[in-house]
């Protein structure tokens, strides 16, 4: 049997190598601890066997570790700004050795080459087509755990602290461009060159609702609420946030999501 414990304590000490005082890092912890359980709980849903959901666990403790090394080189989680975060990841995990500190039995055969595929892809903007079965599960669950607890943080935490970068990197404001409102009537994200504002990012995060695969994923999303409240169009004091342009395009954005999931949110 595959001891999460064991695994935890592990994630836990090498975390403790960099400075948990910084934002980035506490915040990091608590995402990468939230979207191992969501995918622990995706698998369940699914009804895998217990060898397979630990694994599912486990590939959300392991799939953002490289942020750590990311926050200490580039003090940004902006991969543009720095590195691919998964690529990192992948590297400490499989290449640095960092893998070989964490225990391993109870997980499935094959566990080790599907574990890199996963975590590598966790933030592409699509799966490869030539993945095989097995692996093709194993990398939506992630991604699908990964885009449900983003909504969380998008939503709930501050710029700065998510990121660690000025938000002079994006323009404060300007209606979602005619490509970016493409991608949203094409029911799919948007690729990072097409965002230069930060409304076209609030878009873009909330397009990851296209991409998710599971219901067990759409409905924990509705649930928590996270993906209404960056789709809201006024404050909690009732003042209109975004533009009159703005506001009609963050309707129409919920009208496809509803579309797409075939429920309100």
């Amino acid at each position: 049997m595959f001891d999460r414990e064991k695994a935890k304590a592990v994630f836990l000490r090498y975390a403790e190598e960099f400075d948990t005082q910084n934002t980035l890092i506490r915040h990091k912890i608590d995402h990468t601890f939230r979207v191992a359980e969501l995918s622990a709980r995706c698998a369940e849903s699914l009804e895998m066997n217990g060898e397979d959901t630990d694994f599912a666990w486990f590939l959300g403790l392991l799939h953002d570790i490289g942020r750590f090394e990311q926050a200490r080189r580039f003090g940004t989680f902006v991969d543009s700004h720095s590195v691919d975060h998964a690529e990192l990841s992948g590297d400490i995990l499989f290449r640095e050795g960092l893998l070989e500190r964490f225990p391993s039995e109870g997980l499935p055969e094959g566990w080790r080459a599907i574990a890199e595929t996963a975590i590598r892809q966790h933030n592409k903007l699509k799966l490869p087509d030539s993945l095989d079965s097995r692996t093709l599960r194993f990398a939506e669950i992630l991604r699908d755990a990964d885009k449900t607890d983003i909504f969380r943080v998008i939503a709930g935490i501050p710029f700065e602290e998510r990121v660690g970068t000025s938000r002079a990197s994006f323009r404060d404001t300007g209606e979602a461009s005619p490509e970016v409102m493409a991608c949203v009537l094409e029911h799919r994200c948007v690729p990072a060159v097409l965002r230069h504002s930060h409304f076209e990012g609030r878009i873009s995060h909330c397009c990851m609702a296209f991409e998710l695969v599971f219901e067990f994923s759409r409905r924990t999303v509705r649930e928590e609420g996270w993906l209404r409240a960056l789709l809201a169009e006024t404050d909690a004091d009732g003042k209109q946030i975004w533009t009159d342009r703005e506001t009609e395009q963050l309707r129409i954005l919920r009208r496809e999501i509803e579309k797409a999931w075939g429920n309100p949110l």
